[in-house]
């Protein structure tokens, strides 16, 4: 069974400047710095565009985990995906909507993901891991709306 994490994240800023951040490499490291996290395959710079793949390398619960994705349905400034080709879960597929508000940007996280395991990865998931992934989407979108202050 999938899980579900919708989060909402309201920025001060032109829709594209949102989408173009949500697509920096350089953004993305800088986010993930606690999880030592670095691109290991694909892009190292830049902004991520239709088709790339890349490999990320980082420490979670205390483990070298990798994670490849693939950037796909690019249509900036309103929308991007990226889903997992190869990693540690049985399913991964997150989306990044934008909308201009009344002169900010919102910009929606969805995030559906699946532990490996069956009824044990349920049972992670439950316990600890759909908090884990809630609070990685957070610190993300921190990291940008402090970034679209700078």
């Amino acid at each position: 069974m999938t899980q579900l994490i919708v989060l909402n994240t309201v920025f001060d800023a032109p829709i594209a400047e949102v989408c173009a951040l949500s697509l920096s490499v350089n953004l993305h490291l800088d986010s993930m710095t606690h999880h030592r996290e670095k691109v290991v395959a694909g892009p190292t710079t830049g902004h991520f565009v239709e088709g790339d793949v890349v490999t990320w390398q980082a420490r979670h619960f205390g483990l070298p985990l990798r994670l490849t994705v693939r950037i796909f349905d690019v249509d900036a400034p309103h929308s991007f995906a990226d889903e997992q080709v190869r990693g540690p879960f049985a399913a991964y597929h997150h989306e990044h909507l934008f909308t201009e508000v009344d002169g900010s940007t919102h910009m929606q996280d969805r995030l559906t993901f699946a532990a490996p395991f069956g009824p044990l990865g349920r049972l992670v998931e439950k316990l600890f891991l759909r908090r884990y992934m809630q609070r990685l989407l957070e610190e993300r979108n921190s990291a940008l709306v402090a970034a679209m202050r700078r």
